[in-house]
């Protein structure tokens, strides 16, 4: 049986939607913490599960009889670690045979403002004993949509990334990859660095842009600090803005990008290109 966390969030609901191409309905678990947001799989044969990061109760009634787990790392930052360590706790009482878990691209040595969370849970499920694969996810294109409009209505957009180049994919990709691992064979005790095989600058995405679009489209770039007061007087809330600015630094100091073409053995073809993925975000 294979456990799927977070099953309906953006990433879980193309996690499962693979599972259901490759394995049976009832091998499926999708644990949610409203099962009512799940019914769509619930009809079509998965197992819907209440389990909610913060009841380690529903956590433990939701993994009973998991072979598989996959823990989709959570979006609530100061909440992220203690969540993962139940849900790693959960899974070893099951005795679930092997543990997959959403990190991010070189956890262990990158300098991301999200990385100490994920670093700090990857040596928790060492620690565990469980069988594990760590999938160091890079970032999502779609995490551009709302740029890319904004540059449609302007005609430019900004950021501090400088020169640097990210290999972020559409999230099929990776959920592609989650699911080889959980129905594959050989993943245990694996790291994957997971990002697309065409890194691409903010320029590059500037010229993507205008060329699926017809509308030209420039990139501003700007210091690190001017970009922060740039988003916080878009209204964007302070801690928001400091981990996009964060984000640009890892762009351009090359923290976002891999060259170890793990997704695409994974997925067994080649990544999503910037063209594809942003004229899909451009047509929606």
């Amino acid at each position: 049986m294979i456990v799927v966390t977070g099953a309906t969030g953006q990433l879980g609901r193309l996690v499962v939607e693979g599972l259901l191409e490759k394995v049976a309905p009832a091998e499926i678990v999708a644990a949610v913490r409203d099962p009512a947001k799940a019914a769509e799989f619930a009809a079509r044969g998965v197992q819907v599960r209440r389990a909610d990061y913060d009841d380690p109760a529903s956590l433990t009634a939701a993994f009973a009889g998991a072979d598989k787990v996959l823990l989709i790392s959570s979006s609530t930052p100061g909440q992220r670690l203690a969540q993962h360590e139940a849900v790693i706790a959960a899974a070893r009482e099951a005795g679930a045979g092997h543990l997959a878990y959403t990190s991010v691209l070189a956890a262990d040595t990158t300098k991301l403002f999200v990385a100490p969370d994920h670093k700090a849970t990857e040596e928790a499920i060492r620690a565990s004993g469980l069988p594990f694969t760590f999938l160091r996810n890079g970032w999502y294109t779609e995490n551009y949509a709302q740029t890319i409009a904004q540059a449609l209505a302007s005609g430019s957009f900004a950021g501090s990334a400088g020169d640097g180049k990210l290999g972020a994919v559409p999230r099929a990709d990776f959920a592609a990859a989650a699911v080889e691992v959980l129905t594959g064979e050989g993943h245990e005790g694996r790291v994957y660095e997971l990002a697309g095989d065409e890194p691409f600058g903010y320029t590059d995405l500037a010229a993507a842009i205008t060329a699926v679009s017809g509308t030209p489209v420039t990139y501003q770039d700007l210091p690190a600090e001017q970009h922060r007061q740039l988003l916080v007087g878009a209204g964007l809330p302070e801690p928001v803005a400091a981990m996009l600015v964060d984000a640009d630094r890892g762009i351009a100091e090359g923290e976002l990008a891999s060259t170890s073409g793990d997704l695409s053995r994974l997925i067994g073809r080649p990544t999503t290109s910037p063209t594809e993925a942003v004229t899909a975000l451009v047509k929606g």
